[in-house]
């Protein structure tokens, strides 16, 4: 798929097939381009926890119960994305840390992927981090970043128009 086209075939999917769940072979495939994601330095700091139908059923509940919105639930697979700030390269001149930019690129990757196997996804960081934290075990050094329903759209799932600024608007030639 030429890469514009799948950039457009993206989207937030905020409405799931429930009863159709993402095999764990496509959702290696797609975890797999997440793994071929650039990162500063390379140090790839990053950890990425699914939760599907075939994991404690208590892991869904705490995912869901993260971040309570109706639409979340039809989504038959979570990918919580973590960030590991000890491994994560930290600028010298300012000592920032780039874990959530390398973490960004990877989760865009997965998206990207998904949406390439027919799959829809959506970026979700407005989700309660200690009950995540929490019922994961997610150690204190490892962040959760985001989570990521994944699955098949419904079939009434709406897809919003995308509104993005002009060209003009983003790019400057030579200086500000």
């Amino acid at each position: 798929m030429a890469f514009n086209t799948l950039a457009l075939k993206r989207y937030s999917c905020r409405n799931f097939d429930r009863n159709k769940a993402v095999d764990r072979d496509i959702m290696l495939a797609i975890l797999e381009s997440a793994r071929l994601a650039p990162s500063a330095c390379n140090r790839q700091p990053w950890v990425f926890v699914v939760i599907d139908d075939l994991c404690d059923a208590s892991l869904r509940s705490a995912v869901i119960d993260s971040y309570n919105r109706e639409w979340v639930k039809s989504a038959p697979a979570y990918i919580i994305a973590c960030g590991n700030h000890n491994e994560a390269w930290h600028r010298q001149a300012d000592g920032k840390d780039h874990t959530d930019v390398d973490l960004s690129i990877a989760i865009e990757h997965i998206c990207l992927a998904a949406a390439d196997h027919g799959l829809g996804t959506c970026w979700v960081c407005n989700f309660d981090v200690e009950k995540i934290t929490s019922a994961l075990n997610i150690p204190s050094h490892i962040e959760p970043i985001a989570i990521i329903p994944i699955g098949y759209p419904a079939e009434d799932a709406t897809i919003a128009t995308k509104v993005r600024k002009n060209i003009d608007e983003i790019v400057k030639w030579g200086s500000f």
